[in-house]
């Protein structure tokens, strides 16, 4: 065992206290992909563009930025619990919304609100895997990332099927509510009462070292969402544009990246007791590092598909590491956690804007793609594994 884990005594209180958050985990990543994939539906029948349903998500998204700014003070006035569970009964309530939205207003406001909420959940909950993480004898945090990333493939998984059947997106949206306020049920009957007691000493008068914290982390953030989200969204069109592959072997591309980060971070935390952290996250780096070169560059489909897998994989432990960082750094309950949130959520709003640009240029997919992420990996770990060895 690591001795980044001391042990400590892990009560039946907290193994409960884990079960609703490693719920809640699954939960989030449900939410969203209940309803994106049924998009286009959502497009048709309030009668907009490509253009307009974009540009109102955007703003949306726009929204949720600003809730990492103000998630730490909901934290401190209520708690990670009450925030938690009354953030997720608004997150859930939103997709009856969405579903009966006949306007892009209602629509747009819908998932403004979503977003909000969605990053006060996000924060409350990580940090309450962080604290019950570092009563283990264990890590656990690399899996409860994992929960996260099977709740999108179920929830995807499930959306398409219902819309494949005919089902309608209101019936649909309303059953998946209902199963999930059934499951919050239960997240909110286990979850820590009391929050664990945080160094707040510069809370109130920020010193310079204390800023630069944040703004590292939020960097952090940013380069790893960068590396994420490109790699997910468009190892598509990496496929289909650059190879000239069919529509159905271009989405293999998703699969493989998700499928290797969804491996990554059911098993990352067993590397992590063994290795330690900074080993693990090294290796795992570099991993990406290779998979993301191979996936821009290397001129056969098959292997770029498997190079996805492995970038995937690579990938897995960056957001999981961060968050437990976050989480840790002293101040305001939630401030290194909104920091982390915000980055990560700008970049979100930059990135697919930044490399469309690319590739509407001379440069292949690939080469745009690689602009933005192997820059991003250099980044990443320049912040996080120079972090690690200071300490």
């Amino acid at each position: 065992m690591s001795a980044d884990f001391p042990t400590a005594e892990f009560t039946a209180t907290d193994r409960r206290a884990l079960a609703s958050v490693a719920t809640q985990f699954f939960i989030n990543g449900a939410v969203f992909a209940s309803f994106v994939p049924r998009l286009p539906e959502i497009r048709d029948r309030i009668d907009v563009s490509l253009g307009e349903l974009g540009a109102t998500m955007t703003a949306a998204a726009v929204v949720g930025v600003a809730g990492g700014f103000v998630a730490p003070a909901l934290l401190k006035r209520f708690g990670t619990r009450w925030s938690l569970i009354v953030g997720a009964v608004v997150l859930i309530s939103m997709l009856p919304a969405i579903g009966f939205s006949t306007t892009l207003l209602a629509f747009g406001l819908s998932l403004a609100v979503m977003q909000a909420f969605d990053v006060v959940v996000d924060v409350a909950m990580n940090l309450q895997g962080s604290w019950l993480s570092a009563r283990r004898h264990a890590p656990v945090m690399n899996r409860l990332h994992g929960l996260w990333s099977l709740g999108t493939v179920v929830g995807g998984i499930a959306a398409a099927q219902v819309a494949s059947a005919g089902v309608s997106l209101q019936t649909h949206l309303v059953v998946v509510t209902g199963i999930l306020a059934v499951a919050l049920v239960f997240v909110g009957s286990g979850l820590l009462r009391e929050d664990q007691e945080v160094d707040d000493e510069s809370e109130g008068r920020r010193t310079g070292a204390a800023r630069s914290a944040l703004v590292l982390i939020a960097l952090a953030g940013a380069f790893a969402i960068a590396v994420e989200i490109i790699s997910s969204d468009w190892a598509a069109f990496r496929l289909k544009d650059d190879f000239d592959t069919t529509a159905g072997f271009a989405g293999l591309g998703f699969v493989a990246y998700t499928t290797g980060m969804t491996i990554g971070r059911f098993s990352g935390d067993a590397i992590e007791a063994r290795w330690g952290s900074q080993r693990m996250l090294t290796v795992f780096v570099a991993i990406a590092a290779v998979g993301l070169t191979a996936a821009s560059f290397f001129p056969n489909r098959w292997v770029v598909l498997a190079a996805y897998c492995l970038a995937g994989l690579g990938n897995s432990t960056m957001f999981p590491k961060l968050y437990d960082d976050a989480a840790k750094m002293p101040g305001a309950k939630g401030a290194g956690l909104g920091a982390l949130t915000a980055g990560s959520r700008v970049m979100v709003l930059i990135a697919p804007v930044i490399i469309g640009s690319l590739a509407s240029t001379s440069l292949s997919v690939g080469a745009a793609v690689a602009v933005i992420t192997l820059p991003s990996i250099v980044g990443f770990a320049v912040i996080v594994l120079g972090s690690l060895r200071r300490r």
